[in-house]
Order: structure tokens, then sequence, then C-alpha cells
């Protein structure tokens, strides 16, 4: 006998995918499906930790911090920090703890929720070069 678990599983992923994302772009929804937050609530976040003063973010008013390299696009590469292979859940730690991953770091725990982390990350994963 077969389970509808896995079914009703995908069918509660569709519709919270659907609800999360629905009047998005599809970067946003992007930025969604590979870190599970919410790149609209990502820029509270930066502006909240102050992630302007240190890195230019397209989309974020006053971030054009020349300190940290500029975030803009950071999906489309292959390191974070120079140490780090690309991945969300690479840079969901990166983001809460850069000390961790890289002791010499310029990059300062700011006590990042892990929530926070995640949207940040789906922010940034929506952002594109130009």
């Amino acid at each position: 006998m077969r389970s509808s678990v896995p079914g009703a599983f995908l069918g509660i992923a569709a519709w919270m995918l659907m609800t999360a994302c629905s009047g998005t772009s599809a970067r946003t929804r992007q930025g969604f499906i590979l870190t599970g937050g919410d790149a609209r609530r990502g820029p509270a976040a930066i502006f909240k930790y102050g992630c302007g003063s240190c890195h230019t973010i397209q989309g974020i008013s006053n971030a054009h911090g020349l300190v940290g390299p500029p975030l803009t696009g950071i999906g489309d590469r292959l390191y974070i920090g120079g140490v780090l292979r690309n991945t969300p859940g690479n840079m969901v730690r990166w983001i809460q703890d850069p000390k961790a991953v890289d002791d010499k770091t310029a990059m300062p725990r700011l006590g990042v929720t892990s929530p926070d982390a995640t949207d940040i990350a789906a922010y940034l994963y929506s952002t594109k070069e130009e």
C-alpha cells in the first residue's frame, strides 16, 4: 500500500511557494526556492544590520559601502568571502558568523538571526549584476 504523504508534502510545498511568491519577480522566486527565505523581507534585514555601510547592494538605498565587496549578483559567483563555496546554506552560514568560517575576515559578527540571514540570502540571490 502506497502512502499519500509524499504527494501531500509536494502539494503543501507547491502551495507555500505559490503563496510566498505570488506577485513577485522570477528572481525573487528563485531566491525563495534556493534559500526558503523571503527576498521581500531581505532589504529590511539588510538595513537592520547595517550591511550597506560596508557593501554596495543593488536596490538598497544608501548601500554604497566600499569596505567589503559589492554583493549585487553574488549568486553568480563561485565563492563567498574567497574561501567558502557559494551555496545557499553556506551563504546563510557566512552571514550569521563569518568569523567561524574565516577568522581573518574583516566582516564582523553582527548577531544576525537565522530567519534574517535566510531572508538576506534570498534577497542577495535575487539580485543580478547589470
